[in-house]
């Protein structure tokens, strides 16, 4: 009996080292997989739930202005990247576009510092920079979403050479028009391109599942009646085809920047989405949730006079998946609230007016008899001279095409949802370039005009006609900084 004995507590004891020694690696395990990692020790979660692999996820982040009076753009994307970054997604999966000249510009009273909030935190370091200057260009975008090297110019060549089960999170911030969004390097990008390279990269099969947000005026513009529900894509927009989208955190609102800065740190539509997804365990949230929440958000709470109509495109099945899914996984956020409280109603501005809203506190704050202050009071009012010769000059074209009577309402007309914003997307580019020609560049308030242009294509009105009518609205004027040799051609 001893011996059987002693064999039996033998037996127990290596049973219960296994078990214990196996409970320990669990443990350091459990521990490892909860803690908060660097960046580059974090990796992309393995499996979907159900066990299905996830592959890799990639993005692509365009800040598609320049200059400092439009820093929220860039400082938009750079929120981004550090938010897909502490998901997971690795560096060399993360494509962006930023012309990346407010972090060192002169007015930025933290230099290599760039906020998107108004107690936010440098979100400068460690972005990349694969797309920077001359070569933020609507052909490099095109290129770099196809994962055509060849077609690359300039810049880092860093392409989405994604593959089948992989998929691609696009986020775009910038100025936009009916049917354009903007560029820092003309020309713009037009909707029917931009679907066109959609449409390429679906049928080269590259990817699983794509998901766009974009933040623009008349953003909808980009996909009413033009994006198909077969592409495994879902798009949301920061407002509808008709309307401005609005920045924020902008000096003298509520919330406002730290007192130094007087430019907007953010807009709407991006700090709510980005805010969103900072306070959720994002493998618990789906991208519907996210699309309601931030719907709201935009909205400024139902104040559509201060905020803007988020709209959805594409396949809408997608809303079902896990939002980690295209922005990773942040260990920290494991255990975070399902819900929580949204903030109060905030200050905006009009993305169009941003700009002024910029040069005004230039002004305001510039010494009275400064060299400064003269120079912001010429600028101020050869941007509002511009302004108003391109809506005159608009009202005239309407006027002597179409008569005194029916000049506004055909040029201003919107077409049912579901309708495409023009039938002849190369006709709407010709007649920007016809106009261009002759009244000056439309910069980023004269896009608000494409709208007109695409109405002038739908009533079936020569380019010679165009010619003759833009020719006479518009003699007399000096383009001066405005021309398009200097400015560049928008189409």
């Amino acid at each position: 009996m001893a011996p059987a004995h002693h064999r039996s507590v033998f037996f127990l004891l290596v049973l219960v080292l296994v078990l214990f020694t196996g409970g320990v690696q669990a443990a350091r395990f459990n521990q490892r997989d909860s803690a908060i990692l660097l960046p580059s020790e974090r990796q992309e979660p393995p499996a979907e739930e159900g066990g299905e692999p996830v592959g890799t996820r990639w993005a692509v982040l365009v800040a598609g202005s320049s200059g400092y009076a439009n820093y929220r753009h860039q400082a938009d994307v750079c929120h981004a990247y550090q938010l897909l970054r502490k998901g997971g997604l690795k560096e060399e999966h993360i494509v962006v576009f930023m012309y990346d000249d407010i972090a060192i510009h002169e007015l930025n009273p933290r230099p290599g510092v760039i906020i998107n909030h108004p107690q936010g935190e440098n979100l400068y370091d460690g972005v990349p920079k694969d797309y920077t200057g001359e070569h933020v260009t609507a052909q490099n975008l095109y290129a770099v979403l196809l994962g055509d090297r060849k077609a690359v110019k300039g810049g880092s060549g860093k392409v989405v050479n994604s593959k089948a089960n992989d998929r691609i999170f696009i986020f775009y911030s910038d100025h936009g028009g009916p049917g354009v969004l903007g560029m820092p390097n003309m020309p713009y990008v037009y909707a029917m391109e931009f679907i066109d390279v959609l449409k390429k990269k679906h049928a080269a099969k590259s990817y699983k599942g794509m998901v766009i947000y974009v933040e623009a005026c008349e953003s909808g513009s980009i996909f009413e009646g033009v994006m198909p529900k077969d592409l495994d894509i879902y798009v949301t927009t920061a407002s509808n085809a008709q309307e401005s989208s609005f920045g924020t955190y902008c000096p003298g609102m509520d919330p406002s920047p730290p007192p130094e800065y007087i430019t907007c740190l953010g807009d709407l539509y991006s700090v709510a989405w980005m805010e969103d997804s900072e306070t959720h365990n994002l493998k618990r949230e789906t991208i519907n949730q996210q699309y309601q929440a931030v719907k709201e958000r935009t909205s400024n709470f139902n104040n559509y006079n201060s905020g803007s109509h988020v709209m959805e495109y594409g396949n809408t099945s997608v809303k079902s998946e896990k939002l980690y899914l295209y922005q990773g996984f942040d260990p920290a956020s494991a255990n975070f609230p399902p819900n929580k409280l949204l903030p109060d109603q905030m200050g905006v501005v009009n993305q169009r007016d941003a700009d002024l809203l910029f040069m005004w506190h230039m002004y305001k704050n510039a010494a009275e008899g400064s060299e400064k202050k003269s120079e912001m009071l010429k600028q101020i009012t050869e941007t509002m001279r511009h302004r108003k010769h391109l809506d005159a000059s608009i009202d005239m074209i309407g006027v002597i095409l179409f008569g005194p009577d029916k000049g506004s309402r055909i040029l201003n007309s919107v077409r049912a949802r579901g309708l495409p914003l023009v039938d002849d997307w190369q006709c709407l580019k010709s007649m920007v370039r016809v106009f261009e020609t002759h009244c000056g560049s439309l910069t980023q308030y004269g896009m608000k005009h494409m709208r007109a242009f695409a109405n002038i294509c739908n009533s079936g009105v020569s380019q010679a006609l165009m010619e003759e009518t833009s020719e006479a609205a518009c003699s007399g004027n000096e383009l001066r900084q405005w021309h398009p040799a200097i400015r560049g051609y928008s189409a």
